[in-house]
């Protein structure tokens, strides 16, 4: 449950020029409450917290965009293919700012991998991050990704060429692999959408 310290008189403001329905609040401690997406945001004096399925479709619209983030993605498969799962963390200086896990059904381990990093672009620029900081602990993705190695899978082809789309929407960006012990968050949430789907 994302809460949001701010000043809740411009977060209204900045959800109603988004053309988000403002509320008052249900109780004498809320000052007003508003839904979107699969999310209810709901003030109170110095902070908004945001409540449902998708906190995401509110945070965005609530922080404060650009900057630069540093993300983490992982994605996996038992059997390969297999039952799939995928997580991702957004990180800044001031800690892990998003993070999504989530079962994606049956994939093989590169299929999730990319399903991951297109997951983790998608938040980061829903955020409206300017710069990213990419890490992923799949040597074969990154590299593909970076345009070192071929992609002869069709349906990875078309995965990468997502992935080429989203990166255009950032004014800068960087793609680096790293150890899985790097990568733990993003592993450990991965593992988790696995866990919950069997």
């Amino acid at each position: 449950m994302p809460v949001i310290e701010c000043d809740v008189e411009d977060a209204r403001e900045r959800l109603q020029d988004a053309g988000v329905t403002v509320e008052s609040g249900n109780t004498d401690h809320e000052r007003w409450r508003a839904s979107h997406g699969g999310a209810t945001a709901v003030a109170y004096e110095n902070k908004v917290v945001i409540q449902g399925g998708r906190p995401r479709d509110l945070e965005a619209l609530l922080r404060e965009g650009g900057g630069r983030a540093h993300v983490y993605f992982d994605g996996g498969a038992r059997g390969n293919p297999g039952p799939a799962g995928i997580g991702w963390v957004i990180v800044t200086s001031e800690g892990i700012v998003a993070e999504g896990s989530e079962a994606i059904g049956r994939a093989t381990n590169n299929q999730a991998e990319y399903e991951a990093l297109i997951a983790a672009l998608e938040a980061a620029r829903d955020y409206g991050y300017d710069e990213l900081h990419v890490r992923g602990d799949s040597e074969l993705i990154v590299k593909q990704v970076r345009g070192e190695y071929n992609t002869n899978n069709p349906e990875l082809r078309e995965k990468r060429v997502t992935v080429h789309e989203l990166l255009r929407e950032f004014d800068e960006w960087a793609l680096e692999h790293v150890p899985r012990e790097v990568n733990d968050r993003a592993d450990a949430l991965a593992n988790e959408a696995l866990d919950q789907a069997q």
